[in-house]
């Protein structure tokens, strides 16, 4: 036990911790099961609440974006914290390509009167942190430098059918400065449409109607953006994930022995248009003064004005950015408790440390939620009880940027994470809140939902799992999309991943998501810290600690016979003659048999406990190769790197999930020329799947 931990510390822990009820443990021999859950017990009166406060107190008290001083302090600390929980870290170093400062930039109406633009959050009486003077104005990582002046057109969520939409009301973009909300998609796919069209420059502001005072009291009487509030981010876009000089490859130290081959910055599909983020009291000033016609009723915002979708002759805007782009230096922190019996199967935690401010919510939280983890597990491992498979927590380094640390360590390990990762579990943000939700592989749900039936949720006689699922039978468990560190793991590497945590109000991207506003609207009693970090650590050593991989197998089949369903319907909205993916149905119905016999042959082997050492690491062998069934070498055609033929982010709002996305692809590009290949391919990799199953039937038998 930590001797750190207060006598307070130590009542919180036992009320919060003790389960209310046994069940089954998944993936267990029945002899082993009893000493797991003492060994849960112990690492749930090993969390140490309070310390989760202390960790997000220390990580959020400067500005850390990437590439900077305080950054690499961030780092430090994250290092120290993990080798005095008796991990072995390593820091993995990569010189990418990208801004971290908003270089020179400047917003003005220039006509019929001069007025220049807040660009910055103003300060805030009672918040410290607020006046920082390392804190920088808003901007756009990525964006395209000029300095335009023009008329401006308004263009709603700036989505790909706004954009269609006025196209059909013969509203020209040529040469001007559209002003879009935030929302809808990724704001990457605003520049890039808005370009796509003819636009000379990007304003995006977020709307009151959507995060302001529509939704509620503004900071800081509340949680919500006021006028000032700016969203930051990257406007990345590529057609892969990461550095973009190295698509494929990691950005290896320039200074390093080995030599990576980096692209031309010219040869890249950069954006070239500025951008620039506003908060909606700037909005407002450029909104109010706009005089042509009346946008459609949907269009609306919150702000009180008659929004209007283009400015007239007299209305001049001017946009100037100039943004520098060279390599920096990113640094990945790797913490590893090494495996007692199964070294080289890993179970991965993550989460990015680099903030577009202090980061508190986005994605401290999340950091601060696995220090406090892994000081309770090296409680265990100081004490002999260590895991079983080796735990490997992952600090990513520029993810704000366009997700690159991640998906750099995994580029350069790619071969020997197909061979040892069991699973990725990713906690950006991860305590944003109080309500707990979690998105995941089909083969990860029920496990999740187990564990959060081991920890009860703050000031409640109920578990987590209770109060997640409410009144349902079973608690909604999404699909993962983009905008966070698992897409390489899960999309091109093909491990099983999950995402989540809890959430609520945010100051997201903004110079005020900082630990005043955490410790005022957030989480006030700093209790859903701990609470995740114990039903993640249960989860944790569940998948460290069982016999067998624990992965629930037959929910391949009834999820993909769900999505398929939903891509059958999708397909008949722009060809109703199109029947059914014919390949496909036989396999699923081929994987159903398979995977039904596997869970019944399975259970049976758990129950008598007659299997051999080697045939348990055959079988798991064979269990983390599951997953690579999905990995495709060709890829998708809006981009190679995506190898998962299951699920990808949706290449044209760059957050949604898209399960299925070479059908889904189709759909949205109203093609219905490949889903024959379509209907082939996929009936490959499921049978593919349901032949490894099978397999592992036999061995089991």
């Amino acid at each position: 036990m930590n001797i750190k931990k207060s006598i307070l510390g130590i009542a919180l822990t036992t009320s919060l911790c003790i389960p209310l009820f046994s069940q089954q443990v998944s993936g267990f021999f029945p002899e082993d099961e009893s000493q797991e859950k003492a060994l849960e017990q112990e690492y749930l009166k090993a969390v140490n609440y309070d310390q989760f406060k202390v960790h997000l107190k220390e990580l959020t008290k400067a500005p850390h974006i990437a590439g900077t001083p305080e950054n690499e302090a961030v780092a430090a600390y994250m290092s120290k914290v993990m080798s005095e929980a008796g991990m072995e870290v390593t820091s993995y170093p990569y010189d990418v390509y990208l801004p971290n400062d908003p270089g020179e930039s400047l917003l003005e109406i220039i006509s019929p009167e001069h007025i220049t633009l807040s660009q910055q959050e103003g300060p805030i009486a009672g918040d410290p942190f607020s006046t920082d003077p390392r804190l920088h104005k808003g901007f756009n990582a990525y964006s395209g430098s000029g300095d335009v002046t023009a008329e401006v057109v308004y263009a709603n969520y700036g989505v790909k059918a706004d954009f269609e939409k006025l196209a059909e009301m013969g509203v020209d973009l040529r040469g001007k400065v559209v002003i879009a909300r935030y929302g809808g998609n990724f704001r990457g796919y605003k520049a890039q449409f808005a370009e796509q069209y003819g636009a000379a420059a990007l304003i995006i502001y977020t709307d009151p109607e959507d995060a302001g005072f529509g939704k509620g009291d503004v900071y800081p009487d509340g949680p919500f953006y006021n006028e000032t509030t700016i969203q930051r981010g990257s406007l990345l876009t590529l057609s892969y994930t990461g550095d973009p000089l190295t698509p494929f490859e990691p950005a290896l130290p320039l200074d390093g022995d080995k030599k990576v081959k980096r692209l031309d910055p010219k040869d890249v599909a950069f954006h070239t248009i500025p951008v620039s983020p506003i908060g909606y009291g700037a909005a407002k000033e450029i909104l109010s003064r706009m005089k042509g016609s009346f946008v459609p009723e949907e269009w609306k915002g919150g702000l009180p004005i008659e929004y209007r979708i283009t400015s007239g002759p007299d209305l001049k805007v001017r946009v100037k950015v100039e943004q520098p782009v060279d390599y920096i230096r990113a640094n990945n922190i790797v913490g590893k408790f090494e495996g007692t019996e199964f070294p080289d199967e890993w179970i991965i935690l993550g989460s990015h440390y680099d903030a577009w401010s202090f980061g508190a919510t986005d994605p401290n939280s999340g950091t601060a939620m696995m220090l406090t983890l892994a000081e309770a597990l090296g409680d265990l491992v100081k004490n002999g009880k260590g895991p079983k498979r080796s735990v490997l927590i992952g600090h990513w380094d520029a993810e704000e940027q366009g997700v690159i640390g991640s998906t750099e360590w995994v580029e350069q390990f790619r071969d020997e994470l197909g061979a040892k990762a069991v699973v990725y579990m990713n906690f950006d943000g991860a305590v944003s809140g109080r309500n707990f939700g979690m998105s995941a592989a089909p083969t990860l749900k029920n496990l999740i939902i187990e564990a959060a039936k081991e920890v009860t949720y703050p000031d409640s006689s109920k578990t987590v799992y209770e109060v997640w699922a409410g009144n349902k039978e079973e608690p909604r468990i999404g699909n993962l999309g983009g905008g966070s560190d698992h897409i390489a793991f899960y999309m091109y590497a093909g491990v099983p991943s999950l995402s989540g945590g809890s959430g609520g109000p945010s100051a997201y991207h903004s110079n005020y998501d900082n630990f005043h506003y955490y410790s005022k609207f957030v989480d006030p009693s700093f209790k859903m810290g701990g609470t995740v970090a114990s039903v993640i650590g249960v989860l944790t050593l569940r998948m460290a600690n069982a016999s067998i991989i624990p992965y629930d197998v037959p929910r391949y089949a009834q999820d993909l016979k769900i999505h398929f369903e939903n891509a059958v319907k999708s397909v008949k909205e722009i060809d109703p003659s199109f029947g059914s993916f014919e390949l496909v149905d036989e396999a699923i119905a081929a994987l159903q048999s398979s995977s039904e016999a596997y869970q019944t042959a399975m259970n049976a082997a758990l129950a008598t406990g007659e299997l051999s050492e080697k045939e348990i690491s055959k079988l798991n062998e064979a269990l983390i190769g599951l997953e690579k069934s999905w990995i495709d070498p060709k890829g998708m055609y809006f981009g190679s790197w995506y190898k998962s033929l299951y699920v990808s982010t949706d290449p044209f709002s760059g957050y949604a999930s898209w399960i299925l996305p070479g059908i889904k692809y189709e759909v949205e590009t109203n093609s219905t020329a490949r889903l024959e290949e379509w209907d082939k391919r996929y009936a490959k990799a499921i049978l593919d799947l349901s032949k490894k199953i099978e397999k592992m039937t036999k061995s089991l038998k």
